[in-house]
């Protein structure tokens, strides 16, 4: 087995395999895919990634727009060996370098560029970091928060994802994640504002309406106490 890293797309048809002789790593770009096999059935997004040992079944489907980057690796580094473990949060070093690696991919074949893409992706992969796996229920919360950060997520409607009363999903949202879902809003609205502020040249007003706020007045609020600057300035800098 050569170990590899490609970029992948596939389709809305549930298709179903074993890799024999190979373990798999699943990174999404853009999009998300669904995964079914032992041990964790759901969708896995952006900022994750889902491991396929060698020999397990695995079904999975996604819509043809996603894109993914697709280790194929004969070794894994042992704490990604596990039984409990399926799906992962990236570290911020390696989804900056999956980014990297896409982009890479789709400029040019270069043999000895690839090997060392490949060599420090290992590099990286061993010194990810593993969350204790999420309660599947809170998973899918965290899914549908990510994807839907425009909308209005209340409390009600996100115990209802995760089939539990209000009460017992704060209560087991803050055991998997370490902080209050209200909290946990906030922060990825915030980080996601930011992230739109540096890389794009949208205005500030619909900025604030990409991250769920139709009070622009709120939103610098919310943005300056969270960064000790206000978003105009920020956006200045």
């Amino acid at each position: 087995m050569k170990n590899s890293l490609s970029i992948r797309t596939y389709t809305k048809r549930f298709n179903s395999h074993v890799h024999a002789g190979y373990h798999q790593l699943v990174l999404p770009i853009q999009g998300n895919i669904h995964i079914d096999m032992n041990g964790f059935v759901g969708r896995v997004t952006v900022g994750e990634c889902v491991v396929i040992p060698k020999s397990v079944l695995h079904g999975f489907n996604a819509d043809e727009a996603a894109r993914f980057i697709v280790a194929d690796l004969d070794q894994l580094p042992s704490h990604l060996i596990s039984d409990k473990l399926a799906v992962f949060q990236v570290s911020p070093p390696l989804l900056s370098f999956i980014h990297f690696v896409d982009k890479q991919l789709l400029f040019q074949v270069d043999s000895e560029v690839e090997a060392s893409m490949l060599t420090t992706f290992a590099l990286l992969l061993k010194q990810q970091e593993l969350a204790q796996a999420l309660d599947p229920r809170i998973h899918a919360v965290q899914v549908m928060i990510n994807e839907q950060l425009a909308d209005s997520l209340t409390i009600n409607s996100l115990a209802e994802v995760s089939f539990l009363s209000p009460t017992q999903f704060k209560k087991l949202f803050k055991e998997n994640i370490g902080m209050s879902p209200l909290k946990y809003i906030t922060e990825k609205r915030m980080e996601k504002a930011k992230a739109l502020l540096t890389h794009t040249d949208l205005p500030v007003h619909l900025i604030a309406e990409r991250v769920g706020y139709s009070d622009l007045s709120a939103f610098s609020r919310r943005f300056s106490t969270y960064f000790g600057i206000s978003p105009r300035e920020f956006a200045r800098c």
